[in-house]
């Protein structure tokens, strides 16, 4: 496990983060009761009646659309989409993908380019023990992946903050189907394509498998106080 970043270290409200699991395979969650889920749990951390929370779970098969999503970024077979209060463009989630929602409350002054990265450092640092090199790219959210014929994204990455609380999170892919990507304009990168862990470690990965690791690096990063 990589230490912390000393790019987004940042002090944090509670040195408790409470890890919830909701669904894995084959329980798979509809998206509207994810989310509404997650509004519940933002409102009890907003009001202070209870801790961070990371919610862990795989989506029955949906496509969300993020408020930067423009019209022909959309599928066009009909396909439906849920539009959302997160940033960055449309995305899809489903099963052989684990979605990760931390709730967690920020600091002030409010960062979310830091919360952002702090994503991000936690994730390359999952694919890590896989034996997979993640890495940022400039002016692009997630974690990437170099591939055969480029640079291949494996996390998305879409955040909000509400009264200084953070809701949505990640995806990561771990052993999904790439098809349901071809239908859109995955969060409106047009010049990269999208992998999952699986095919970049050359074994078969499921959420179930990572979830343990995952729950391990988000408890490293967010559940003690920063100096």
């Amino acid at each position: 496990m990589v230490g912390r970043d000393p790019q987004t270290r940042h002090k944090r409200r509670s040195s408790v983060l409470e890890i919830q699991t909701v669904g894995l395979a084959p329980d798979y969650i509809p998206y509207l009761d994810g989310w509404a889920l997650q509004r519940s749990i933002h409102s009890d951390v907003v009001a202070g009646t209870r801790p961070d929370t990371l919610l862990l779970l795989e989506h029955e098969p949906v496509y969300t659309a993020g408020a930067r999503t423009a019209r022909h970024e959309r599928p066009t077979d009909g396909t439906p989409v849920v539009d959302v209060d997160r940033g960055g463009k449309i995305t899809w989630h489903g099963p052989g993908q684990l979605v990760g929602y931390p709730i967690v409350r920020l600091h002030e002054p409010i960062d979310v380019v830091a919360h952002v990265r702090t994503l991000e450092h936690v994730l390359i640092g999952v694919l890590a023990t896989y034996g997979v090199e993640g890495y940022r790219v400039e002016g692009r959210s997630g974690v990437w992946v170099r591939r055969p014929l480029g640079e291949d994204k494996v996390a998305a990455i879409g955040v909000r903050v509400q009264r200084g609380v953070t809701m949505h999170g990640f995806a990561l892919n771990c052993d999904n189907s790439l098809a349901a990507f071809r239908s859109i304009i995955p969060c409106g990168i047009s010049d990269a394509g999208v992998t999952t862990l699986s095919e970049v470690a050359g074994a078969e990965i499921s959420p179930a498998d990572v979830l343990d690791t995952v729950s391990r690096a988000f408890t490293a990063e967010y559940a003690e106080v920063a100096a």
